[in-house]
């Protein structure tokens, strides 16, 4: 799958990870615009991994809002900035399954004073279907089986997936997420084909 910006635009090839370190240290750094960035980097991320818990939209935007107030609130907990992808995905999947399980909105939300620490944006999910690129990918994971919606949502972003995590919160055996993702994103790789996007070579490698 294309590592796009949330405009659709192609990345420089960096990892992920490597663009939200940088960022994270600028912002630790003094640079307030650096937040904009990581925002912007890493919010289409958490999206889709919160949503994979099956968690109706406003809620899912609540859970999203909830991990940057509480990146803003721990920063300083965060010693090394190449852990920072990792600490907001464990941090969104953690929030997504404790939402979805007791089915309320989370408290970090109500931090009006954290709130006012974060940068203006759009909402969640017009960041994430701003370009037509991002819109016709996503609309092609939803003609997917809903298992394999659910595991590419939250494995798609992730450097180093933590698959006994993932197979306890989805439900599924440790040993079949491997050969499942492969089965999925082959299946995504054909609806990307008949939609006129992506790469059709098979390109993907399992990551350990």
């Amino acid at each position: 799958m294309t590592d796009a910006s949330p405009e659709g635009a192609v990345s420089d090839g960096s990892p992920r990870w490597e663009r939200a370190a940088d960022y994270f240290t600028a912002w630790r750094g003094g640079d307030s615009r650096a937040i904009d960035d990581l925002v912007r980097l890493m919010t289409p991320v958490l999206w889709h991994i919160v949503r994979a818990y099956r968690l109706e939209r406003a809620l899912a935007e609540d859970v999203v809002q909830s991990t940057w107030l509480a990146l803003v609130r721990g920063a300083d907990s965060i010693t090394d900035s190449r852990a920072v992808f990792s600490w907001l995905t464990v941090t969104a999947r953690r929030e997504a399954w404790r939402v979805g399980k007791t089915n309320a909105r989370a408290d970090a939300t109500t931090d009006e004073h954290l709130e006012q620490l974060l940068p203006p944006q759009e909402s969640t999910e017009a960041q994430v279907e701003a370009s037509d690129e991002s819109s016709r990918l996503w609309a092609a994971v939803q003609t997917l089986a809903e298992r394999c919606q659910r595991l590419l949502r939250v494995v798609a972003f992730d450097e180093r997936p933590d698959y006994a995590k993932i197979a306890a919160d989805l439900d599924m055996p440790i040993g079949s997420i491997g050969p499942t993702r492969k089965r999925c994103l082959a299946k995504l790789r054909t609806a990307l084909a008949s939609a006129g996007l992506g790469r059709t070579d098979g390109g993907d490698h399992e990551r350990s």
